[in-house]
């Protein structure tokens, strides 16, 4: 389901299970969480959790997946809002991704780094997702390299690494920063048109 406004993310749509789980796994990391302790921050009892969830790997499947299909929503969205044009195109994936970063920090945060403790049918869903997304952005700037708006030799690395980019933002975006959401969406778009050799960067 397309959303409503790609720019806004909106309230968190984790049920409240699995936002107790997410906030569990980005303060402990998933192995320093026990299902005892999501239990508790979900106000159940370990067995209601297990009746939700058989393990603690489907809650982290779980989160990350309704992570990234959140992601890939918006910015199908975004890639759609631009039309036909390879430059706005590719600066609405990378001002939503941005956003969403920052929006979504722990989601972010825990489905990146915890990708490390996902169980290989797991992991190798999460990585066709991330790889969806990353061709979104590959596609853009292959587009706009034929275009001749892009001067980019290497549009799959060049997509890799404004990928990075933007999900390094649920690193370290804090909401009392110095710097305001839109100031960091311009700064980064600035850096990522930059990367692909927008002739705007």
């Amino acid at each position: 389901m397309a959303p409503k406004d790609w720019r806004a993310p909106g309230p968190d749509p984790l049920p409240p299970v699995l936002r107790a789980a997410l906030e569990v796994f980005a303060r402990h990391g998933y192995h320093g969480a026990s299902i005892r302790t999501i239990a508790d921050a979900a106000g159940l009892s370990v067995p209601g959790l297990y009746h939700h969830y058989p393990s603690k790997q489907a809650i982290l499947r779980a989160v990350a997946e309704a992570t990234m299909t959140e992601m890939l929503e918006h910015t199908t969205a975004a890639a759609d809002d631009a039309g036909s044009d390879p430059a706005a195109r590719f600066d609405n994936i990378v001002e939503c991704l941005a956003r969403f970063h920052m929006a979504r920090r722990d989601h972010a945060f825990v489905a990146s780094t915890e990708m490390r403790s996902m169980e290989p049918e797991v992991r190798a869903r999460h990585v066709a997702q991330r790889d969806t997304q990353q061709k979104m952005l590959e596609d853009a700037i292959e587009a706009g390299v034929e275009s001749g708006v892009f001067e980019c030799a290497h549009t799959a690395d060049a997509a890799r690494a404004v990928a990075s980019l933007c999900v390094s933002i649920a690193s370290w975006y804090r909401t009392d920063g110095p710097l305001s959401p839109d100031e960091i969406v311009q700064r980064h778009l600035g850096f990522a048109r930059g990367m692909v050799g927008a002739a705007r960067a």
